[in-house]
């Protein structure tokens, strides 16, 4: 059976987000995803015109389906703690995926490198996740002005994606373990 253009063009977006995720943005080359897929570099062109499409379609994606992911978990328990845990479960399932990273966590860390449009979603994907930490400790702080349940939010999002770097750069994922229980001890993620 003949693959569809669709199908082209999900093949090459999985393909670069394994390869964002291993290696970064600056490792997407158009002829080694080509060769990948089993494509030619121009197929990968008619669906991607330049590398910052891909990478922009890539952390829109990325962010979509976490924001869809993490809508699911407020309406399923309106407990802190179980968000809370399920969250930091994303982040350790990437390290578990063959020591792999937060697709736009990586990303960030290549800030200068990126395209104005990749920058652009990068930001989307940041702004997501702070939203939603903060309704999550809305849950757990009812009486915190709004400013601070974002402020809290956002260290928590920077703590949380620190935690992956750093346990990836040591090649233990018990370095990610231990700093989600030492965030839950301090305070920091309720």
């Amino acid at each position: 059976m003949a693959k569809t253009k669709t199908d082209m063009r999900e093949m090459v977006m999985s393909a670069a987000k394994a390869t964002v995720q291993a290696h970064g943005y600056n490792a997407l080359s158009f002829r080694e995803l080509a060769k990948e897929v089993g494509i030619k570099s121009a197929s990968v062109h008619y669906h991607f015109p330049t590398k910052g499409d891909l990478a922009a379609a890539l952390a829109r994606r990325y962010t979509e389906e976490g924001s869809a992911f993490l809508a699911e978990l407020l309406a399923t328990s309106e407990e802190a703690t179980w968000c809370m845990d399920r969250y930091a479960e994303i982040f350790r399932a990437a390290l578990a995926n063959d020591n792999r990273m937060c697709l736009c966590g990586i990303m960030s860390a290549e800030l200068d490198d990126l395209p104005m449009e990749v920058r652009t979603e990068v930001a989307k994907f940041a702004a997501m996740n702070v939203g939603w930490l903060t309704k999550v400790l809305l849950r757990a702080r009812p009486l915190a002005s709004d400013q601070d349940l974002q402020e809290h939010a956002m260290a928590i999002f920077a703590a949380i994606e620190g935690a992956q770097l750093v346990a990836r750069g040591c090649r233990d994922i018990g370095v990610y373990d231990r700093s989600i229980r030492a965030y839950r001890t301090t305070g920091l993620i309720p």
